[in-house]
């Protein structure tokens, strides 16, 4: 992960730094609609009975009413016109300049007519928050109806089954585990920020600036593991992915800002591999069959490595600047990669001279990036604004474009591929998204 500014730290945390990234226009401006200065926006954050802008249900979006709650008629200037605006003045974060422009001339052109997910449900009972500007995994699903993200100091549980909010973890003070294990940092953390989060089953990882890891079991009370990776300066964990071994075990894979990805045994609670690169890694994915990582971090190139032994298998050309994302399709063959060049560049194993597509953002870069769990569909997250779902499984020909307004914490689509959401970031329209998979059978939604 790149500097921000020239400053010598390499995250944009504190409010000064936040603020800045707002007074360019990074951040959709909440006084446009009528933010005051005065309001309350912490009580506002963690009250979910506050209710000055209410909850959207399809039905409502059905009968002409914005997704968001945005008073469009109310307002001075229209949707279509503020799209356009931020369309031409949203400035996209480059850390080797012009390579969003210079990518343009490979990108796929793509039908944008594709109707995979429908609008469901918007939420401010719940909202997620973003404490680095290129760090964007903040959200995960583990049922249609189930999902965990970062809010401030606190990772919450959403269940729209019953529309309620509960706080599984807060890392505003000290946290320590309460099971012993070698290894283990039994002082624990204080006042953690959590740079990226990660939930599978019952398996929650959060990952911090300063290297920390804290793990939690969400059927036991407690933590039940703390460590941390590094303690050199330049520690910030960037990416978490959690896996089952081929032997069985539940393991997860760190990727940090000190070049190196570390796998832990969550069995035995013992890191099992340490690998290091030439450059620090921003997002790791492990295939289906466990034996290749797909690796990018700060250089224009990723890399496929050998995940027992670390050794490079090829190296991937194309991509013009820092990758910050990557996932596998679950058939093993094909993967992708995310880039600040605003592409996602589709590979596949068996021809890896160049990629096989190459698909353009609108805003800015590629920041997430999820397939299905049946490899029908993948969706990519830029920024801010947008999120696309692609139809995998027919060559990435056809797309639908989620169109919205704000900072983009994170997507995530559920394990049974029926519900996708997406964590908005705003100071007046941060909110929860809710899309469910379109099916034959919509017509129970009417009932």
């Amino acid at each position: 992960m790149s500097q921000y500014h020239g400053d010598d730290m390499d995250y944009a945390a504190d409010n000064n730094e936040m603020a800045d990234v707002e007074d360019d226009d990074i951040y959709f401006r909440g006084r446009a609609f009528g933010e005051s200065d005065s309001d309350d926006e912490e009580d506002y954050e963690y009250d979910p009975l506050e209710n000055r802008i209410t909850d959207t249900t399809a039905a409502e979006a059905r009968k002409g009413k914005d997704i968001q709650g945005i008073p469009w008629d109310r307002l001075s200037i229209s949707r279509e016109k503020y799209r356009q605006t931020r369309l031409e003045q949203y400035k996209n974060y480059e850390n080797i300049p012009q390579s969003g422009e210079m990518s343009e001339k490979e990108c796929k052109a793509t039908d944008k007519g594709g109707k995979y997910y429908d609008f469901w449900q918007n939420t401010r009972s719940v909202k997620s928050t973003i404490l680095h500007f290129q760090l964007r995994n903040l959200v995960w699903s583990t049922s249609k109806h189930d999902v965990y993200l970062v809010s401030h100091y606190s990772i919450v549980h959403w269940s729209s089954l019953n529309s309620k909010r509960s706080e599984v973890l807060n890392v505003s003070g000290h946290v320590a585990p309460c099971e012993k294990h070698p290894g283990s940092l039994l002082e624990g953390f204080t006042h953690t920020q959590i740079s990226t989060l990660a939930v599978r089953d019952n398996l929650l990882i959060a990952g911090g600036f300063q290297g920390e890891l804290i793990c939690k079991y969400l059927d036991r009370p407690g933590i039940s593991f703390c460590t941390r990776t590094t303690y050199e300066d330049n520690a910030i964990t960037n990416a978490v992915e959690i896996y089952e071994h081929p032997s069985g075990a539940v393991h997860f894979m760190a990727s940090n800002n000190d070049s190196g990805i570390r796998d832990f045994d969550m069995e035995t609670f013992q890191l099992s591999k340490h690998f290091c690169f030439p450059w620090p890694v921003n997002h790791t994915s492990l295939s289906p069959d466990g034996k290749q990582l797909v690796i990018v971090g700060d250089n224009p190139e990723g890399i496929l490595v050998d995940s027992q032994t670390g050794k490079t298998i090829t190296t991937l050309h194309g991509h013009l600047d820092y990758s910050f994302a990557s996932a596998w399709h679950p058939d093993g063959h094909i993967f992708a990669t995310g880039n600040q060049d605003k592409t996602c560049r589709v590979w596949d194993v068996r021809n890896l001279s160049k990629s096989v597509a190459v698909l353009k953002g609108n805003l800015g870069a590629i920041r997430s990036i999820r397939f299905t769990s049946d490899g029908q569909f993948m969706a990519m997250a830029e920024p801010a604004d947008f999120v696309h779902v692609y139809d995998a499984k027919h060559g990435f020909e056809k797309e639908q474009e989620i169109d919205f307004f704000g900072e983009i914490s994170g997507v995530s689509f559920s394990p049974d591929t029926e519900s996708l959401f997406i964590g908005v970031w705003d100071r007046t329209y941060g909110s929860l998204l809710q899309l469910n998979r379109r099916r034959n059978y919509m017509y129970l939604d009417c009932l």
